[in-house]
């Protein structure tokens, strides 16, 4: 796909949204089951069941995903798609493109040792090793446009009003 065609196939949606605002705000869901046998969590992601459990730095085995690493893995899933979507809009030929996220956690703040130390992510980096051709300038316009558009990126970056509730069965 080539620019051109992107924004062909996007034009008719842009406009549907230009003219009912209302209709580009989707909710996106998850769900989870909580194992009754084990500290883990099912989440059905809509192409696999994951079970994510505790890492092994808090107890856990290693044999179920961890949130956090999941967490990273949505950033690099969705700042790929948002750099290809950028480069071919704004005309970036790649001839390979990686996308690694690193984050550090001091696993104090989860456990509960030492209230001064933070629960999530402290850092985060994301790193875009890119083969191309394109002068810098192009380059940093394809990492401004790409961090403009990840709506993963975005999230973290700007903190989205948050809430929580639990609900009883009985």
């Amino acid at each position: 796909m080539d620019g051109e065609a992107l924004r062909a196939m996007q034009a008719p949606i842009k406009d549907r949204y230009r003219e009912t605002p209302g209709a580009a705000v989707i909710t996106l869901k998850a769900e989870g089951r909580v194992d009754d046998q084990a500290i883990a969590c099912k989440v059905d992601t809509g192409k696999a069941l994951v079970t994510a459990g505790l890492h092994p730095a808090t107890g856990g085995s290693g044999l179920e995903a961890c949130s956090g690493d999941m967490l990273l893995e949505a950033l690099v899933a969705c700042a790929g798609v948002t750099l290809k979507a950028v480069a071919t809009a704004i005309g970036v030929e790649m001839r390979n493109a990686t996308v690694r996220a690193e984050g550090d956690l001091d696993f104090r703040g989860t456990l509960g040792v030492a209230r001064d130390a933070p629960v999530g992510f402290r850092d985060i980096r994301l790193t875009f090793d890119v083969d191309t051709d394109v002068p810098r300038e192009k380059l940093d316009q394809l990492l401004k446009l790409t961090e403009r558009y990840c709506v993963v990126f975005q999230t973290l970056n700007n903190r989205p009003e948050l809430s929580a509730r639990i609900n009883s069965a009985s």
